[in-house]
């Protein structure tokens, strides 16, 4: 368990980097951004196959390629929600996507959901009404934004529970980068904006974050149980909290701290709940 717990802290503090310097990047066209956090992590994850010796094309190919698809709509919605919103509130509204995943699988794929977790997903909409209704500091645009992002993650977790165990992570997650290089690539030719000095370093870094920031994830679920381990992965919203306030001077209200807290803790509390 100590090995989970260490890899789930390595994993959120490489996403939350890789978000803060998506964050500092925000002078950069989307598209851009999205290209080179695909090309770097697509780079990686192909070596790894190929090193492997894992089948590169997978058996579910329509479902990768939908997840792949899906996922990219919400990364670059995300992307362009950081031009908008302290790092620290998009990453907390992002991880509202559980909500709309439980929605989706209600509907898709008839499962479940016990009573309390209904309890808690208002509790957890009800910290976003504190966020924006309370805190007129949120940009709206920013929000729809993010939410329009967690919308198509919770698709994506649908998605990729259909994929099930016929494929592995690393496939999925690599149609994912593919498409990814592709269209931001060809998306950001028209407003291409050359970098310069350490913005190539910045750029290039993301996809090695999100790479091994997934690694670590993969890894730390492989060798301990889903509700000790899913819980900690909400670490990243402390992390980029962090982050926002000491590098890019982000202020938090009490009713951001107050909407922040409601959503991680109904969320959390979900996870453990979910899995009893």
């Amino acid at each position: 368990m100590k090995k989970a717990i260490l890899f789930m802290i390595i994993s959120t503090f490489a996403f939350s980097l890789m978000n803060a310097f998506v964050k500092y990047l925000n002078h950069f066209p989307t598209f851009e951004i999205v290209f080179f956090r695909s090309l770097g992590s697509f780079i990686l994850c192909t070596c790894y196959i190929w090193a492997k010796g894992i089948n590169i094309w997978g058996n579910k190919r329509r479902l990768m390629l939908l997840r792949a698809v899906i996922g990219l709509t919400s990364m670059t919605l995300f992307f362009m929600s950081l031009k908008y919103l302290p790092v620290g509130t998009s990453v907390s509204l992002r991880y509202i996507a559980p909500i709309f995943a439980s929605f989706f699988a209600v509907v898709l794929l008839k499962e479940k959901l016990k009573a309390v977790q209904w309890l808690l997903f208002i509790i957890a909409f009800s910290g976003v009404v504190v966020l924006k209704g309370v805190d007129d500091t949120i940009d709206t645009t920013g929000l729809l934004l993010v939410l329009s992002a967690s919308v198509f993650t919770g698709l994506v977790y649908v998605i990729i529970r259909r994929i099930g165990n016929s494929d592995r992570p690393i496939v999925v997650v690599n149609y994912f980068m593919f498409l990814g290089t592709l269209v931001g690539g060809i998306l950001s030719i028209t407003h291409w904006n050359t970098p310069s000095g350490a913005d190539w370093w910045l750029l290039s870094s993301l996809g090695f974050f999100g790479f091994f920031g997934q690694l670590f994830m993969t890894k730390a679920f492989q060798i301990a149980r889903t509700n000790l381990v899913a819980p900690l992965k909400y670490i990243e919203v402390i992390f980029t909290m962090c982050i926002g306030v000491f590098w890019f001077g982000d202020l938090y209200t009490i009713w951001s701290l107050l909407g922040i807290l409601m959503i991680v803790a109904a969320l959390v509390t979900n996870v453990l709940v979910g899995k009893k």
